[in-house]
């Protein structure tokens, strides 16, 4: 007879080889030949305030502008020009969701594109994508943000380390959803908060996640602030590696969310091994 355990570890092996498998073009498009628009060229500069044709709702409030900042930030309420990342919870009001917050330099190379679109090619990609992350939703996009930043360097660098992540923002007209996609990560910190300039590592790492400003809706991407968030092209919480997808109008969560999250596909995914082991052992 088969082994149990050991049936029960190809049952594992077969769909983390399937739910994990390497993701290609998990970037959306971008760049000028998007009609994207660009911010300044300049160190901890921003878009200024970018208007929206929608009023986009974040965990209950709505906002009809926000800011893209070269420091890896979408922010509604305004601006944000610090380098060096905090953990979140942040408690003073400051509202955004930040794809990779960290020193960047566009001056020593990189562009940081953004533009509102409402192109139902995109959307229909959108949709389909978000068909396959959150499936209970139905979800069918009507308005998208996407901001990304291309290939951008760190402050104070001495190297050729560039970093390449996208944010996208979406709405269906009732569901909000925040999109964080990582291309090639290769630098972590500038050297203004203590990294090497000859590497990009080591200081206070960059932070990833989204921070409500009131205390009740955060979320640290694991690996955010730690060196390990050099590895962030290759986590998930929808199993698409460098990619991550969360509900950001009502989620409620008490006490945020530091370690938790939606993780959608992975905890069907914990079910179905549930059930496979409880047939196997009433063999």
């Amino acid at each position: 007879m088969f082994p149990v355990t050991s049936l029960l570890l190809l049952v594992l092996i077969s769909g983390f080889e399937q739910g994990w498998a390497k993701s290609d073009n998990v970037l959306y498009p971008y760049g000028s030949d998007q009609g994207d628009e660009k911010t300044p060229v300049e160190d901890d500069g921003t878009s200024g305030e970018v208007p929206l044709s929608i009023e986009f709702t974040f965990f209950g409030k709505k906002y009809k502008s926000l800011h893209v900042n070269n420091n890896g930030v979408i922010s509604f309420s305004t601006a944000v020009s610090q380098y060096t990342p905090d953990a979140f919870p942040l408690t003073s009001g400051e509202t955004f969701v930040t794809p990779f917050w960290g020193d960047v330099d566009n001056d020593l190379g990189g562009t940081v594109f953004y533009r509102e679109t409402t192109d139902p090619s995109l959307l229909d990609q959108i949709s389909e994508d978000m068909g396959r992350h959150l499936p209970h939703l139905h979800y069918k996009a009507t308005w998208a943000f996407i901001a990304t930043w291309d290939k951008v360097a760190y402050y104070g660098s001495a190297s050729k380390k560039v970093n390449t992540f996208q944010a996208v923002l979406t709405s269906d007209g009732f569901h909000y959803i925040a999109i964080l996609n990582y291309g090639d990560i290769q630098w972590t910190t500038g050297t203004a908060s203590d990294g090497d300039p000859y590497t990009g590592l080591g200081g206070v790492p960059a932070q990833a996640g989204f921070n409500s400003g009131d205390n009740t809706h955060y979320f640290n991407i694991p690996g955010s602030r730690t060196k390990e968030v050099l590895n962030i092209q290759s986590t998930s919480n929808v199993n698409y590696p460098g990619r991550w997808v969360f509900q950001v109008d009502h989620f409620k969560v008490p006490g945020g969310c530091v370690f938790q999250g939606i993780y959608e596909s992975y905890i069907y995914y914990l079910f179905s091994i549930c059930l496979s082991i409880y047939f196997l052992l009433s063999i």
